[in-house]
């Protein structure tokens, strides 16, 4: 097990329930439907890949190259894809106005995911 990606994994997981009840109890009705849709796309994605990570920790000791870039890619793209999302989601709120900046984050974010798969996917064909 790879500790550095359990706690990597504990935190985004822990942040990531904060945030869906933030989203069900907080945001609604304060922000529009699509927002709040995109909101919970934002929670169901860091979800997912809270649970990606925790299954690269179990590699032996994550030494191999394509896992930690997993781990990485995993990483990012839940700060950029969720990342995004969340703040675009509360604009109104908050009003954030840099959607010209954030808005190609996402996509980003959505890159590093796939990133991360394929490493997962070579990783597992080399046998490591």
């Amino acid at each position: 097990m790879n500790k550095r990606i359990i706690l990597t994994a504990a935190f985004l997981g822990m942040i990531a329930v904060v945030l869906g009840a933030f989203g069900a109890h907080g945001l609604a009705g304060r922000i529009n439907e699509q927002s709040l849709d995109n909101w919970h796309t934002a929670v169901n994605c860091q979800f997912y890949h809270t649970l990606a990570l925790l299954f690269l920790a179990t590699f032996s000791r994550a030494k191999n190259i394509l896992i930690n870039l997993s781990y990485i890619a995993f990483t990012v793209g839940i700060l950029f894809f969720s990342g995004s999302l969340y703040l675009l989601s509360t604009r109104e709120l908050t009003g954030i106005g840099a959607t010209h900046i954030l808005g190609p984050i996402t996509p980003l974010g959505g890159l590093a995911f796939v990133l991360g798969w394929a490493s997962l996917f070579l990783a597992t064909l080399k046998g490591r």
